[in-house]
């Protein structure tokens, strides 16, 4: 295929996209001038290219298209649904021919003549009324002189459009406009003319300023991209490690590390589309379906400007559509049924799309019947999916889940939409299948909402690097919710039994935990050393909580995902490996299966209601907080502003004048000192730091601490006699506590500084 052709099919396939998106606008608004002209312009462009390329087929189809849309452009045509259905199967005739082109370089030999009589037939009443109203305009202007024939020639006129083969006895007394005018040809020029609006001109305009600032590229090249820029992050990781010693390089591997960041950035935005990409596709599907099944429903889309990389939201079209038709079908009922029950005969079909930390949660939600658990638990049990006494001990988040089973489906009887237990199992798989996860929530009579967890890249993602068994792993830091240190004093009494399953009690909660090393080699036994410092990483995989135990934390790292062979993907453990930058491979663990192959239960109905209660708690005086020590003092930094917590050599902070500084994500923050930590370390540039990264409004900055001691909820304290609640402390654990005050860090200077005002910590302190 050469470049021309190539071209023209994309951009044929990108008309046909916006085509598809305001025709179903239109039905919704059948007098929209913008619409009508941005629709006709796509047939138009097709149109007047596929002549220059010689498709006569797509030529002919797209003519008899655009004839029907200049006469609904004009007003000559109303936009009812039975000219709606025909131009989106006009819309499903050129896109069919454009894939026969893009894959057998011809137009293959099918017949459209059915397709062209029923779009000409459309627009038959208007070019009758265009004749008629101009054979009566012309006989008018000719009454002075013909008026003893006037009315023979309308009467001839009029039977020569209603019967253009009748031959007329007089030719030379019948005004030529009798004859019924070949129909106009449309052009571009014309489709933005006047019919527009100021602001849908100013529209127009903008958008062909946006289309000549902007360059297509290759999917592919992007991925090249991605990929080097990948092996440049291992390398960054690599360099940052080796050169962490050595005072000399300092400067020069912050800058490598800086311009990879930007570079990294810079590509991932060139990846990323937003969802509306996907989302036009449902109008269409649901006004298909809720025809073919007898329901009425709007479709509400939210958050369509959410980006999410172009591989991913390739992959989840299909499971967007399967969870659409399972909605219409499974989810809203029947008009009639839902006003006996008390309900708006038309449903009500959300799309939603938002960015949650590094994921992007796709939800489909609708107000319909819900999904009753015990009719779930009786078709499991029908059909030998679970047993009966397995079933019957299964809470009702689990039950919930199982509908994403191969083979499962509550529907009475297979239709040409559902019925066969496999849509819902495509939509876990495939999302599954690219590092996300689904989750499902329903109530009776009230409605259900699907909820797909998306990362927004497969290529790079942030990890703590942890050890067991003397091996390094990477966990994803998408599913960490807090480390929790027990001390080696504290090892004998951490942990609490329950008919053989280890415990831990975290903030009143009963936490079940899993032992990685255990996992890893059944042989292990389940305790604490009592001999070294113990770390519980606490996560959160689909719904299910539970501690993972490790024998050390080492930095988090920003890793590349590599696939894993078959073998390895067997365990059931791991999803992709990676290389660290001290040239270690580790195994990027996975949260979620950890969660089902060791037990771990979902959260009961309870526990969820009370940690909503919690966290919904008007009483500010139960604010969470981070408790650390800050040299020989406790503090708090309140928990909602903490962005993460950074362990790293005392080589790494630099200085501007007197103010200790870290390079953090290409950008400087401001490191607080009050408690002196970093002058009683200096001298030895390897020595560890642990630095707190907060917000702060719109900034970020530093709090240099000793310890990280544990997350717990502080009270508010009040002056005595006074009942005023008393400022910047907190009551934890039975302690006072000052509250760190973020607003108090003082900024950077605005204006820039030379490379000689900055400094490694060493220097800086000696």
């Amino acid at each position: 295929m050469d470049d021309l052709t190539r071209e023209f099919l994309i951009e044929s396939q990108e008309g046909l996209d916006r085509m598809e998106r305001c025709l179903t606008e239109l039905e919704e608004r059948p007098q929209d001038k913008g619409l009508l002209a941005e629709i006709f312009r796509s047939v138009h462009t097709i149109k007047g290219t596929t002549g220059f390329l010689g498709y006569k087929r797509l030529e002919k189809l797209a003519h008899a298209g655009e004839n029907l849309l200049g006469h609904l452009r004009d007003g000559r045509v109303m936009a009812t649904a039975e000219v709606i259905t025909a131009l989106l199967k006009l819309l499903d005739g050129l896109r069919d021919l454009l894939k026969t082109i893009e894959s057998e370089g011809s137009e293959g030999t099918a017949d459209d003549d059915e397709l062209i009589v029923r779009l000409e037939g459309l627009q038959a009443p208007a070019r009758q009324a265009k004749a008629k109203s101009a054979v009566r305009a012309q006989l008018a202007s000719e009454a002075d002189t013909v008026l003893d024939t006037t009315e023979a020639a309308a009467q001839a006129a009029e039977a020569a459009v209603a019967e253009p083969k009748v031959a007329v006895a007089e030719p030379a007394r019948v005004p030529v406009a009798a004859v019924s005018p070949p129909e106009p040809e449309f052009t571009e020029a014309q489709a933005d003319a006047a019919t527009l609006t100021p602001a849908e001109a100013s529209r127009a305009r903008a958008q062909g300023a946006a289309a000549e600032s902007t360059l297509r590229v290759d999917v592919a090249l992007l991925n090249r991209l991605m990929n080097l820029v990948g092996e440049l992050v291992l390398t960054r990781n690599q360099v940052l490690q080796a050169t962490a010693s050595d005072p000399n390089m300092t400067l020069l591997s912050r800058r490598l590390d800086m311009v990879t960041a930007d570079l990294r950035e810079s590509v991932m935005k060139a990846r990323m589309q937003p969802v509306s990409n996907v989302f036009s596709k449902m109008p269409r599907l649901v006004r298909d379906l809720t025809h073919v099944l007898g329901r009425r429903a709007r479709l509400q889309m939210e958050g369509q400007e959410t980006e999410l990389d172009k591989s991913l939201l390739e992959a989840i079209k299909d499971p967007l559509t399967h969870a659409v038709r399972n909605a219409l079908d499974h989810g809203i009922e029947p008009p009639a049924a839902r006003a006996a029950a008390g309900k708006d005969p038309e449903g009500t079909l959300v799309l939603r799309a938002a960015q949650e930390g590094s994921h992007v949660v796709i939800e489909v939600s609708d107000d319909g019947a819900g999904i009753a658990a015990e009719k779930i638990r009786a078709k499991a049990i029908e059909r030998g999916l679970v047993s009966a006494e397995r079933a019957a001990q299964l809470g009702e988040r689990e039950l919930l889940q199982m509908i994403f089973l191969p083979g499962f489906s509550t529907a009475a009887q297979v239709t040409n939409v559902s019925g066969r237990g496999v849509g819902m199992d495509v939509v876990r798989t495939n999302v599954e299948r690219i590092g996300g996860k689904v989750e499902i929530d329903a109530r009776v009579g009230k409605g259900t909402t699907l909820r797909m967890r998306i990362p927004l890249t497969l290529a790079i993602i942030p990890a703590l690097i942890v050890r067991s068994i003397g091996q390094s792993f990477a966990l994803p830091q998408g599913a960490l919710s807090e480390l929790v240190h027990i001390p080696p004093e504290r090892a004998a009494a951490a942990i609490e039994w329950m008919e053989g399953a280890p415990l831990y009690r975290l903030r009143g909660r009963l936490l079940p935990l899993v032992f990685l090393d255990r996992l890893l080699m059944p042989g292990h036994e389940c305790r604490l050393s009592s001999e070294r410092d113990n770390f519980i990483a606490v996560l959160d995989a689909d719904g299910r909580r539970f501690g993972l135990i490790v024998d050390s934390l080492a930095d988090p790292e920003e890793i590349v995902v590599k696939p894993l062979s078959a073998v390895l993907k067997d365990i059931g453990l791991f999803s992709g490996a990676t290389v660290l930058g001290n040239g270690d491979l580790a195994l990027i663990l996975d949260p979620g299966s950890i969660a089902v192959k060791t037990g771990v239960t979902m959260s009961n109905e309870e526990d969820a209601a009370q940690a909503a209660e919690d966290e919904s708690e008007s009483d500010a005086a139960r604010m969470r907080y981070l408790l650390v020590e800050v040299a020989d003092r406790q503090a708090a930094v309140p928990l909602g502003d903490v962005l993460r917590i950074e362990q790293l050599p005392l080589s790494r902070i630099e200085y501007i004048g007197y103010r200790p500084v870290l390079n953090f994500e290409g950008q400087l923050l401001p490191v607080e000192d009050s408690g002196g930590i970093l002058g009683a370390a200096a001298g030895n540039s390897e020595t560890q730091i642990v630095v707190v990264v907060c917000r702060d409004g719109n900034r970020h900055v530093g709090i240099a601490v000793s310890h990280v001691l544990d997350v717990t909820s502080g009270g508010n304290l009040f002056e005595a006699g006074t009942g005023a609640r008393t400022e910047g402390v907190t009551l934890l654990k039975e302690r006072v506590t000052g509250v760190v005050d973020l607003g108090g860090v003082p900024p950077l200077p605005a204006t820039g500084h030379t490379s000689e005002s900055w400094q490694p910590a060493a220097e800086a302190m000696a």
